[in-house]
């Protein structure tokens, strides 16, 4: 069994004015901590950008993919691999699928919720009837559905699964035998100061107008703030390596790209508007062996804006990191960072001494990644 290993990722990442992530009132999502109100970005906003950047990094048969719409994809490479008509292959794909006991949505064609799944997975099964297709399809329903029961649709969809799914886990609630646990858990990403909702007025001017009409074509309001944002997510290894058939060298893999993924993803809320898209001036990444620990508590007094508040936050993330580890005598296998702060930056000077005695020397993000496989490689060659 591969020994139990949480590897924490901790961010610091300032972000312009934005709306990132809406509520229904279109408004940035918020929360109170701290006793203040705080700008907020969901769990689930940065992990779907998460996962769509990581699947730009993969081969397509390797990717995962969300939908209600399963059927439909089921039909269509049925019928691509057959040569049936589309009313001929979506009959076989209902057939399949109904060995799922998936409830049905408000459309036939659709499931009641969305699934996740591989697209290699989704392969596999039409692959089951490409061989009988005519055969199968000139069977009446009944007949239909007795022959397809004895493929191995369910076994299709509960291994070999792609690296999105093993890392986020599947869930499907009234069918227990398709969930996957999942190996990354993200928190909602919170500034780490007070923020204030602001409005952006605009006015769109008709290109058409004619000569000395004045007067705008459309006028409205978007919601915005800008914050410096705590951002933490935490994989749990073994479960990662149980998600992958037990596959070391393959969860090596997804543990890195999920990283990669993670720091330089961004939800893409109003992205036209406001262009936010930056990159975070601290990233800590941390193995433990105990448990994850979350180090938002150094965000639980509000940075104060004189104070710097980027510098300030990551000097703060830096005291209650190595703080953490004195009060409760358990200090982590391994902590690295990469960061901005420097020395020669007198307003910088105490957060980049803090990040050295918490993390040691910055180093650029690329070898922050090589190092912290070469060091988990290291301890699971300890371990056998």
């Amino acid at each position: 069994m591969t020994q139990r290993l949480y590897i924490d990722v901790h961010v610091v990442q300032t972000v312009p004015p934005a709306n990132l992530n809406r509520d229904d009132q279109g408004n940035p999502k918020e929360a109170v901590f701290g006793g203040v109100r705080r700008s907020r970005v969901s769990s689930q906003a940065w992990k779907r950008a998460t996962r769509r950047h990581f699947d730009t990094q993969v081969p397509e048969p390797d990717r995962a993919t969300r939908t209600k719409r399963i059927a439909q994809e089921l039909t269509t490479r049925i019928a691509r691999n057959t040569g049936l008509e589309r009313d001929e292959s979506a009959r076989l794909a209902e057939a399949l699928l109904a060995q799922l006991g998936l409830s049905q949505g408000k459309k036939a064609s659709d499931t009641a919720y969305l699934l996740f799944y591989g697209n290699a997975q989704l392969d596999a099964v039409a692959a089951l009837v490409a061989d009988r297709a005519t055969d199968l399809v000139a069977l009446e329903e009944k007949a239909l559905a007795e022959e397809v029961k004895r493929l191995p649709v369910v076994e299709s969809f509960s291994t070999g699964h792609p690296v999105g799914v093993a890392l986020f886990g599947r869930m499907v609630a009234d069918i227990p035998k398709l969930n996957v646990d999942a190996a990354v858990q993200v928190a909602h990403a919170i500034s780490t100061h007070e923020t204030q909702l602001e409005f952006d007025y605009f006015t769109a001017v008709d290109d058409q107008n004619e000569r000395g009409e004045t007067g705008a074509g459309m006028i409205g309001t978007i919601g915005f703030n800008s914050a410096t944002l705590y951002r933490y997510a935490t994989v749990g290894f073994a479960q990662l390596v149980e998600n992958l058939g037990g596959d070391t060298g393959a969860a090596l893999d997804a543990l890195d790209g999920f990283i990669g993924s993670f720091v330089l993803s961004a939800p893409t809320g109003y992205q036209n508007s406001f262009a936010h898209r930056t990159r975070p001036s601290l990233v800590s990444v941390v193995v433990r062996a105990d448990q994850p620990v979350n180090l938002v508590s150094a965000f639980e007094e509000p940075v104060a804006a004189k104070a710097g508040i980027q510098a300030e936050s990551a000097r703060r993330l830096a005291v209650a990191y190595t703080d953490e580890a004195r009060t409760w005598g358990d200090a982590p296998l391994y902590g690295a960072a990469s960061h901005v702060f420097t020395t020669d930056e007198p307003r910088a000077k105490d957060t980049a001494e803090a990040l050295t005695r918490a993390f040691g020397e910055s180093v650029p993000f690329a070898d922050l990644r090589t190092a912290l496989r070469t060091h988990i490689t290291s301890a699971l060659g300890e371990e056998a």
